[in-house]
């Protein structure tokens, strides 16, 4: 092209007029004008040969106009190309969709990414980015990043409020970590990773582990209150309250147990919530019922301060009528 003095402009504008066509007026009708399109005919449009005996005008060299067929400065050949040509931010952009079943969406993701940035070097102007469902999760698990330490917030100061001191908030909240660590543990062992939705779970386990804890310390301390020494108030605490604490675990991890064994649509949300209240349940229920009692033995109140607890408000007489 450049041997025959002709830019490649030049040569894309006769090619875009035979084929796309360019406007050459408008004819008015009343109100409504139609654009005058000039291209070549449809038939000839198609014929590869008809295209390549394109004539392409060169510069002026004389008074003799001279042209050079277009198969001269092209190569013709069929390809497949895209029926539509998207663009974001008037940059073209091409999206490529996939379907992810029993995987994660961010497993999938960071495996394709440490496949990409080993085996694909993207050529100068070209870029990469991931949306879609993992673009939603990103969102979500940043916001999840807040969500998840203010419900832990909310649980020991809620506990606060119902034991009345920070020490014994503290005793109950130690079933937390317990119950984590089994949700963890399940987690590794089925293979699947820590996403949005275990992080839900987590939060759901955090309120059953607490809950358990709590129903025990509260029945140790009105067995203190009641005079009880310290040891024999948590030795029958614990013991009393294990039917409790050990059916309500079973209840819930069997309800659980039909999400953690899905398959079907939606499997993959299903499967990490259900496997960590489960695994988080046992392991809550078993710690709970031997290091909470053990806990209270070292660091819990002595029984003469519980029942000074008790009996601090002011007694009041209720003296009869007289008519």
């Amino acid at each position: 092209i450049a041997r025959r003095g002709l830019s490649l402009t030049a040569v894309q504008d006769v090619i875009g007029t035979a084929i796309g066509g360019r406007s050459a007026g408008a004819v008015f009708e009343g109100d409504r004008s139609f654009d005058i399109v000039v291209r070549l005919p449809e038939d000839i449009r198609g014929d590869l040969d008809a295209l390549k005996n394109l004539p392409v005008s060169l510069p002026p060299a004389g008074l003799t106009p001279l042209t050079v067929p277009l198969g001269q400065l092209a190569t013709f050949k069929i390809s497949d190309g895209p029926n539509q040509i998207s663009r974001e931010n008037g940059k073209r952009r091409v999206v490529i969709t996939a379907n992810v079943r029993d995987r994660d969406i961010a497993a999938v993701v960071n495996d394709a990414r440490a496949q990409i940035e080993t085996q694909v070097a993207l050529p100068p102007g070209y870029w990469l980015s991931w949306g879609g469902q993992f673009e939603n999760l990103a969102a979500a698990r940043q916001r999840l990043s807040f969500v998840v330490p203010g419900c832990f917030v909310l649980i020991f100061l809620l506990l606060m409020g119902a034991l009345g001191t920070a020490r014994d908030a503290l005793i109950v909240f130690s079933a937390v970590p317990l119950a984590l660590t089994g949700g963890v543990v399940a987690l590794r062992l089925r293979g699947l990773p820590f996403s949005v939705s275990a992080a839900v779970g987590f939060i759901a386990l955090s309120g059953v582990a607490v809950l358990n804890g709590l129903v025990m310390l509260s029945h140790i301390k009105q067995l203190m209150a009641k005079g009880h020494e310290k040891a024999e108030a948590i030795f029958e605490g614990a013991l009393t309250r294990l039917r409790p604490v050990a059916m309500t675990a079973l209840v819930a991890s069997l309800g659980f147990v039909p999400m953690a064994l899905a398959t079907g649509t939606g499997a993959e949300v299903q499967r990490p919530i259900a496997t960590v209240v489960i695994g988080g349940l046992i392991s809550a229920t078993l710690l709970t019922l031997f290091v909470l009692p053990a806990l209270y033995v070292l660091f819990g109140r002595k029984p003469e301060s519980v029942a000074s607890e008790t009996t601090s408000m002011p007694a009041q007489t209720v003296e009869p009528l007289r008519g």
